[in-house]
């Protein structure tokens, strides 16, 4: 059953790298539209931002200097998985944010770590995301899309197959709001103005 609670710490990137696979295995864009606004009807204000950029293959933080060597001898993958998109991203940015000398060493051991915590389909996900690499077809049309269904109402699923949907309870609405009352700014960029 659903659970309201849910916070930016329990949304599982494993619900995100699902969506990826089911967005980039389906061909109908209605039904690409439904899978990405389901997981993003999932996601809070907070996590909402990191979500598109993750399943739009971009990172909040831009560029955070991992290259193909660091990504190129992942350890084995974690059986369950636990990795959260706080995690995540508070990892990228912790890795974009070392500096100096050693980096190149800190950059590819954090990398290490964080693929360690993931499974096999989190590593393939988050390899092919810092590689650029993540070809699903999300594009920017489907992506807004998908974000004005998921801001409007709870999406359909597509069969079973979103990533979200064993999560969600039918009647419950996002949990993230459209805009703050009398604030002009989107929940959906930091950097709005």
């Amino acid at each position: 059953m659903s659970d309201p609670s849910v916070t930016l710490e329990d949304v599982r990137i494993t619900e995100v790298a699902r969506t990826s696979a089911v967005v980039a295995e389906t061909s109908g864009r209605k039904a690409k539209v439904a899978a990405l606004a389901a997981c993003l009807g999932e996601a809070g204000a907070p996590e909402a931002p990191i979500v598109v950029a993750y399943l739009s293959g971009e990172l909040p933080q831009r560029q955070i200097g991992v290259g193909y060597a660091a990504l190129r001898d992942a350890p084995p993958p974690a059986d369950v998985p636990a990795l959260t998109v706080a995690e995540v991203d508070a990892t990228f940015t912790e890795i974009g944010a070392v500096s100096g000398k050693g980096s190149v060493a800190r950059r590819k051991e954090l990398v290490a770590g964080l693929l360690g915590r993931a499974t096999r389909g989190e590593q393939d996900f988050l390899v092919r995301l810092l590689a650029g690499e993540l070809r699903q077809g999300a594009l920017d049309g489907l992506m807004a899309e998908a974000i004005a269904a998921a801001a409007t109402s709870r999406p359909p699923t597509s069969g079973g197959r979103s990533c979200c949907a064993a999560r969600s309870a039918p009647s419950r609405p996002p949990r993230w709001p459209t805009a703050p009352p009398g604030c002009g700014r989107s929940p959906w960029r930091s950097d709005a103005r």
